[in-house]
């Protein structure tokens, strides 16, 4: 393996490549980078606390009921779910980029954002099986703890 790392850092510098990415970075463009990264970093660390700590602690209960504008008008309604479908699969994306290494934010809790935004069969399945991972129910009564929530029930 680290022949290979080593024959790939030979062939980079020997072709240039490097120096050419190199030779275009400028402090403010990795001061940049560095702002941009800690905005979406504290961004989505903010959104997926906020969301956490807002939910019902009875929410992953059987009797807990899922229904989305309910009591509003059929064009609110459908306007809602649509929205609610695309944000649920941006947060789905999001998160699925955020587990990979080196990108920074709450992956896994994302993910699970996303999910219970989402209105198809079999979602709430998967949030149940996600939050009764006891690293991820440890994780999100540690946050609802901070702001004096009551944690979660599972049935």
């Amino acid at each position: 393996m680290s022949v290979f790392f080593l024959r790939a850092c030979a062939l980079a510098l020997s072709s240039g490549w490097l120096e050419a990415v190199t030779s275009r970075l400028s402090w403010r463009g990795v001061g940049l980078g560095v702002g941009l990264f800690l905005l979406t970093f504290s961004l989505s660390i903010a959104e997926t606390a906020f969301i956490l700590v807002k939910l019902p602690a009875a929410y992953f209960s059987a009797s807990h009921t899922t229904e989305f504008f309910a009591d509003r008008s059929r064009a609110v309604r459908l306007a809602g779910l649509i929205g609610k479908n695309l944000l649920g699969a941006v947060h789905l994306v999001i998160g699925v980029l955020m587990s990979l290494p080196g990108v920074p934010g709450q992956g896994i809790l994302t993910i699970l954002i996303g999910i219970m935004l989402l209105d198809i069969p079999g979602t709430r399945k998967l949030e149940i099986k996600i939050v009764s991972r006891p690293k991820v129910l440890r994780t999100i009564n540690r946050i609802r703890a901070r702001f004096d929530v009551p944690p979660l029930c599972l049935d």
